[in-house]
């Protein structure tokens, strides 16, 4: 059933480029012609290979396709990693039919929504899993982080609010005994107390004047502390105990560059700088947290 399933989610993709293809070999250059195919082969074969590994690297046995309900996990932290992980797909799928000379209605449509259907085969994969599951919420993150990218495209056209992530390995990582990773690689992975999620807006849109650079930005983000598992926490790992914490929400507030708006006549540095705006560059931060806490860091990152 699974593999069908899968089977059917390569076809619709392949079904979905040649459409857009067709719509757009009639009005191109040969220049452009060739780029669009580059771009939608490679597309192609990223997707097939992406749910390809997907399925290799499942660890834990198959079982009958069910739901689990996960919303509560990790303080949400990972709902906005799966809508943080769409939105970079969906930006960047765009971005490379844009350049291959697709019409911008037809990138919208298929590169804007990268994020969900690379995304999508995951989801269904986890519903086999018998450590898994099938989360609704998931589907509903994954399809958020596609929409706040085609729905700015759409109003805006351009991007008002980019979402970016910052990750600092936590205290708790160190005295989880490998419960959340037992290096900084690790711990990337495990360790949600690390990640924290932002929106950066331009600075001059949010006081409604000129006076500051236009690349200087202030971010509102996102992040959750005192978490040594999914729900609620657990004692001890590998046969040690692990300190008593409480779960909080962190809400902070910061300072953020927009990388796109650097001037530089470098092809090399814009590229640097288009994939260095989707991380939160550390600065001075403002913490409101659900203890009831207020805190301040020199530079959080």
């Amino acid at each position: 059933m699974g593999k069908k399933v899968i089977s059917l989610l390569i076809l619709t993709f392949f079904i979905l480029n040649y459409i857009i293809a067709q719509d757009t070999l009639n009005h191109s250059s040969d220049v452009q012609k060739n780029a669009l195919i580059i771009s939608l082969i490679s597309g192609s074969a990223f997707f097939s290979g992406a749910i390809s590994s997907i399925s290799y690297f499942k660890n834990d046995e198959p079982c009958g396709f069910h739901f689990i309900n996960d919303n509560k996990g990790y303080l949400q932290t990972d709902k906005l990693k799966h809508s943080y992980g769409s939105y970079i797909a969906s930006n960047i799928g765009y971005q490379v039919l844009l350049n291959a000379g697709v019409k911008k209605k037809s990138a919208l449509l298929l590169g804007g929504t990268m994020g969900l259907l690379i995304l999508t085969p995951k989801e269904i994969f986890d519903g086999f899993s018998k450590d898994g599951g099938f989360s609704w919420g998931d589907m509903l993150a994954d399809g958020a982080g596609s929409a706040l990218f085609v729905g700015q495209e759409l109003l805006f056209g351009k991007q008002i609010a980019n979402y970016k992530f910052s990750f600092s390995r936590s205290k708790y990582a160190r005295q989880a005994n490998g419960f959340l990773g037992r290096n900084l690689l690790q711990s990337f992975f495990q360790d949600y107390n690390g990640h924290t999620f932002w929106l950066s807006i331009n600075a001059n849109k949010i006081f409604l004047k000129t006076k500051l650079p236009d690349w200087v930005n202030l971010a509102a983000g996102y992040s959750a502390n005192g978490m040594f598992g999914e729900f609620e926490n657990i004692d001890s790992f590998n046969g040690v105990d692990i300190p008593e914490t409480r779960r909080y929400r962190q809400y902070l507030f910061s300072f953020d560059i927009d990388w796109s708006k650097i001037k530089t006549r470098s092809g090399f540095l814009r590229t640097i700088f288009k994939g260095m705006n989707y991380i939160k560059v550390p600065f001075p931060a403002f913490e409101i947290n659900s203890l009831g806490k207020l805190k301040g860091y020199w530079i959080y990152f």
